[in-house]
C-alpha cells in the first residue's frame, strides 16, 4: 500500500499520465472531491501476478490503463537488459487480441523495449494468444507479451508475459520482474509516442509466423492419425474473438470444409454483444451456436474463447445437447494422443494435468505404459514442467487443465484452442469411423476406467480475511487428527499452504508449497478427491470435487454428499456469512438445488 497522501497520489498520476481519457477521469474525481473513488483507484497498485496483469480498464494505479502498461513494459525491458543481457538482443514478441485498447497497449509496450535497443517482433494485426509463445520459439526470442484478458468481460484487459522458453513466467522470475517494475515507474522519454518504424521494430512478425503456425498445427493434428478422411459437419463460434481469423484457414488446410461459423459471432467485436460472458464454460455462452446448429441440422459445435487459447465442444445426442466439460475433453484428447503413440513413444512420454483436474488421465496414461505428473494450477506450471522434463529426455505430448485449456508442446508451451480444435476434429473423425459419437467414446472410457463425476464451483467470499478465517478454522478443527470429515474417512490430507502431505514419508508434498495462498486437497474413502482453495484473482473460495464410481449414479451421489459435507462441516461452521450458488451442476448435468 502506498503511504503517500491522497493529493500526492493525484499529483503523481497527473504528472505521469498523458492519456486524455484517464487524465480526465482523475481530474473529475479530484474536482468533485470524490476521495473514496480516488482512494480505490490510486492507493493500491494492480498486482503483477499470474503471468502478468489483468483487470478493469480505468484510470488509476489499481486498474489496467496506458500508464500501467508503460510501467510494466519498462520494468520488463529493464529486467531483460540488466538481468538477461546475453539474450536481450534476441528480442521480444508482442501480440494482442481484439479487445478495446489492445493494440494501443501493445504499441506502448513496444516503445519501452525499443528504448533499450531490444528488438520487437510486433504483430501487425490482432491474433490468438498461442501465436505469441509459438512466435517466441519461432524467432528464438528472449520473451513475449500478449495483450489480452482472455474470456473476461469487455471492460477488462490484461498483459500476459512469457519467458525465453515459450512458457508463461513463473517463480522466481515473476517476483523479480515485479520488483523491476516498481523501480521503473516514471515514464521514460518517448514512452507516450506513437510507435514508429525503425531498426529495432520488426512490424511484420505476424505475417512471418502465421503460415508457419498454421502449418505446424496441421502437421501436429495429422501426425496422430495414420489415414485421414473428414467426417465432420459442425458449427463454429469464436465468441466474437480472434479465433475466427485463424481456425477456418486451419480447417481448410486439413480439408475440413463442412462447417458454418455463427454469423453474429464470427467477427471480432470487443463488446461481445451476444453473450453475457464470453467464456464457453459459462451457462448460455453457446446458446446462439446451439440455435444455429439446430436450424442447420448440425449435431456438433466447437468453440474458442475470445483470445482462442481455450477450446470447447458440444454434441447433440438422442435429441439433447451434451456440453463437454474441460475434464471430459481432457480425457478424450488424452485418449486420442495415447492411442497415436508407439510403444517407444509411450515409454518416453509424460502426460500432465493440474491438481484440480480429473485423476482419470493418470489412470489412462499408466494403463498405456506412459508416465503422468501432476502440477499446480495453471499453464505457467505445466509449460515449465514440460520444458524441464524435455531436458531429461522425456517427451510431453499433451497436458490439460479443467478450465478448457489444452497444451500440445510440439506446437507451443501454453494452452492452445486452435490446435485443440484441429486435434479434436481429427479424433472425432476417427471415432465416427468406429461408429462412435464423441459422447459415446467418453462413455466407453468411463466403462474402462470408472465413471468420473466432477463438481467445480465456488463460495463467494466477501473479503480475503474471511477466506483466511475459513482455512484457519479447517486447520484447527478435529478433521486431520480424527481422519474423518462428516461420514467420510480421510485417506490423505495435503496442505500446500503449510507444506504438509500425510501420504509422504517425511510429510512433505511433492508439489511446491505457497504460504501466500490457501489450498487443501483431501482424498476420501469411496473414490472421492477434492480441492478447496482461495482464488488469487476473484473474491471466491473455489472447490473441485471428483468421484469415481462403478456407475454415473454412484459417482453423482458421492459428489453431492461431499459437497454437502464441505458446506455443513466447514463453510457454515467457520464462515456462516460466506455465500454459495444455490444451483450447482455436476459434469453430467445434474442440478443440485441447495439453499444455504
Amino acid at each position: 500500500m502506498d503511504q503517500k497522501s491522497l493529493s500526492s497520489l493525484v499529483e503523481t498520476w497527473l504528472q505521469w499520465d498523458q492519456d486524455p481519457r484517464t487524465r480526465a477521469e482523475i481530474e473529475h474525481l479530484r474536482d468533485t472531491n470524490d476521495e473514496n473513488a480516488l482512494e480505490l483507484c490510486l492507493r493500491n497498485r494492480i498486482e503483477f501476478g499470474t503471468a502478468g496483469l489483468r483487470g478493469r480498464m480505468a484510470a488509476g494505479f489499481s486498474c489496467m490503463n496506458s500508464l500501467i502498461v508503460i510501467q510494466a513494459s519498462q520494468g520488463l525491458a529493464k529486467y531483460i537488459r540488466t538481468q538477461r543481457p546475453e539474450i536481450a538482443a534476441k528480442g521480444i514478441v508482442i501480440g494482442y487480441d481484439a479487445r478495446h485498447n489492445s493494440r494501443r497497449f501493445a504499441e506502448l509496450a513496444a516503445n519501452a523495449f525499443i528504448a533499450l535497443q531490444i528488438p520487437v517482433y510486433f504483430f501487425s494485426q490482432c491474433g490468438p494468444t498461442p501465436m505469441v509463445p509459438f512466435g517466441i520459439n519461432h524467432f528464438e526470442a528472449a520473451a513475449g507479451i500478449m495483450v489480452t484478458a482472455s474470456h473476461n468481460p469487455p471492460q477488462d484487459n490484461g498483459y500476459k508475459v512469457y519467458s525465453s522458453n515459450g512458457a508463461q513466467i513463473n517463480r522466481p522470475e515473476d517476483g523479480e520482474i515485479a520488483q523491476s517494475i516498481r523501480d521503473s515507474l516514471e515514464p521514460w522519454p518517448g514512452a507516450w509516442d506513437e510507435l514508429q518504424p525503425g531498426k529495432y521494430l520488426h512490424a511484420d512478425a505476424y505475417e512471418n509466423i502465421i503460415l508457419s503456425y498454421r502449418a505446424r498445427v496441421k502437421e501436429h493434428a495429422l501426425s496422430s492419425i495414420p489415414s485421414w478422411k473428414d467426417l465432420s459437419s459442425f458449427v463454429y463460434t469464436p465468441l466474437h474473438g480472434v479465433g475466427g481469423l485463424v481456425l477456418p484457414d486451419v480447417c481448410n488446410s486439413l480439408e475440413v470444409h463442412d462447417f458454418l461459423s455463427v454469423p453474429l459471432q464470427s467477427a471480432p467485436d470487443p463488446e461481445f454483444p451476444t453473450v453475457k460472458f464470453p467464456n464457453p464454460e459459462e451457462t448460455g455462452a453457446l446458446d446462439l451456436a446451439i440455435q444455429t446448429a439446430d436450424q442447420e441440422g448440425r449435431t456438433l459445435i466447437i468453440a474458442n474463447d475470445p483470445d482462442a487459447d481455450r477450446f470447447a465442444a458440444a454434441e447433440k445426442v438422442n435429441g439433447e445437447w451434451f456440453l463437454f466439460t474441460g475434464n471430459h475433453m481432457g480425457v478424450l484428447l488424452g485418449s486420442h494422443v495415447l492411442d497415436s503413440l508407439t510403444s517407444e513413444g509411450l515409454s518416453k512420454a509424460t502426460l500432465l494435468t493440474t491438481t484440480v483436474s480429473s485423476s482419470m488421465l493418470e489412470k489412462m496414461a499408466k494403463s498405456k505404459g506412459a508416465q503422468f505428473q501432476e502440477t499446480l494450477t495453471g499453464f505457467k506450471w505445466m509449460g515449465n514442467v514440460a520444458r524441464d522434463l524435455e531436458r531429461t529426455g522425456k517427451t510431453v505430448p499433451f497436458a490439460y487443465e479443467e478450465a478448457l485449456g489444452y497444451m500440445f508442446p510440439s506446437v507451443c508451451y501454453d494452452k492452445d484452442g486452435i490446435t485443440a480444435a484441429a486435434v479434436f476434429l481429427v479424433a472425432y473423425a476417427k471415432w465416427r469411423s468406429q461408429g462412435l459419437t464423441a459422447q459415446a467414446k467418453l462413455q466407453q472410457l468411463f466403462g474402462e476406467f470408472g465413471h468420473h463425476e466432477t463438481l467445480n464451483n465456488y463460495f463467494r467470499s466477501p473479503s480475503p480475511h474471511l477466506t483466511v478465517e475459513l482455512f484457519r478454522g479447517i486447520r484447527s478443527g478435529p478433521f486431520l487428527a480424527s481422519k474423518t470429515l462428516g461420514p467420510f474417512k480421510i485417506l490423505r490430507w495435503r496442505d500446500l499452504t503449510q507444506g504438509f502431505d500425510s501420504a509422504s514419508s517425511d510429510n512433505k508434498p511433492d508439489l511446491p508449497e505457497d504460504s501466500t495462498s490457501q489450498m487443501l486437497t483431501l482424498w476420501l474413502d469411496g473414490g472421492v478427491r477434492f480441492t478447496i482453495r482461495g482464488s488469487g484473482t476473484e473474491p471466491k473460495v473455489k472447490f473441485y470435487i471428483e468421484s469415481c464410481g462403478a456407475s454415473r449414479d454412484d459417482a453423482v451421489k458421492a459428489v453431492c454428499e461431499t459437497f454437502l459435507t464441505i458446506l455443513t462441516e466447514w463453510v457454515q461452521k467457520y464462515t456462516p456469512s460466506m455465500n454459495h450458488s444455490s444451483r450447482l451442476s455436476t459434469s453430467s448435468g445434474h442440478i443440485l438445488d441447495m439453499e444455504k
